[in-house]
């Protein structure tokens, strides 16, 4: 429920910053900030619908991922079987990725049309149980629908940036005398993406500890999750991935490119420390301690 109502806040926040936008922009629609904000968020849901139905596709084929048969990769498919019969999920399709960098990621618009991914170095870095918390985070993020809320959060800060975009240059060559006016669309042109993005980023980090929460409790040990966000972390802090879009980080189980101050400040994954003490005490309620 924590989580929930973590997500439903964020959500609540871009909407009032989208309704912000949207009244700035009044002034560009005769004076009705409604027609503004509905026009930006239309353009935003037809951008982020075409990249919602085809992403699977895409992503695939960004990364040369193989979908792999039982028959080629019988412990991966039984792994995941077993998860998705614990979990009550229908068994999504499997691919391997051909990047010696330890990742895996889930994809597809529902539990029926899902994918999940993972890496050739993946496979050798961790043992089997190991995997097991690997995959049954990825299984987490199927079952809670994460790439869907995701993809409403993008249409979200894509409409706000989209307009904050227009407000911007509607005020640079709309010839407004009014120095006050000017300031404040301006000054909401430039943070208003900014406040997108972090509230954006706020909500893929809540649904990353959502999922480790979940998917350790599909089988019954954080720890084994705990122990291989360590491994990954440490490997692609490392050898991260050079083949690849950083836009689709967020889609990884742990983010495969390097990054700075300013990448963390918008990481869209919660610190490993964090995500690894919550997992602890997740297994210390569960009664695993030894």
């Amino acid at each position: 429920m924590g989580y929930r109502l973590r997500t439903l806040g964020l959500f609540g926040a871009m909407a009032a910053l989208f309704a912000a936008v949207g009244w700035i922009l009044g002034g560009f629609f005769a004076g009705d900030w409604m027609l503004g904000a509905v026009v930006f968020l239309g353009i935003a849901v037809v951008m982020n619908v075409i990249s919602y139905f085809y992403s699977k596709k895409i992503v695939l084929r960004a990364y040369k991922a193989k979908i792999v048969t039982q028959e080629e990769a019988p412990k991966l498919h039984r792994m995941i079987q077993d998860i998705a019969m614990k979990a009550n999920m229908p068994m999504p399709e499997v691919a391997i990725i051909p990047s010696g960098t330890p990742n895996a990621f889930a994809t597809g618009r529902n539990p029926s049309d899902a994918v999940v991914a993972v890496t050739h170095g993946l496979l050798r870095v961790l043992d089997e149980s190991e995997l097991e918390g690997v995959l049954a985070h990825e299984m987490a993020h199927i079952q809670n629908r994460d790439i869907l809320v995701m993809s409403v959060a993008a249409t979200l800060a894509g409409a706000i940036s989209f307009a904050a975009r227009f407000a911007f240059y509607g005020t640079l060559f709309g010839g407004r005398d009014n120095a006050a006016s000017i300031a404040i669309v301006m000054l909401a042109a430039i943070t208003a993406p900014i406040a997108a993005m972090l509230v954006q980023m706020g909500i893929s980090r809540n649904r990353e500890y959502k999922a480790d929460a979940t998917g350790a409790a599909f089988i019954g040990n954080p720890r084994a999750l705990a122990n291989a966000l360590r491994k990954l972390e440490m490997a692609n802090s490392r050898a991260p991935m050079d083949d690849g879009n950083p836009s689709s980080g967020h889609m990884f189980i742990v983010n495969p490119f390097r990054g700075g101050m300013m990448a963390s400040l918008f990481s869209t994954h919660p610190p490993i420390e964090s995500r690894i003490k919550k997992l602890e005490l997740q297994e210390s309620r569960l009664g695993y301690y030894r």
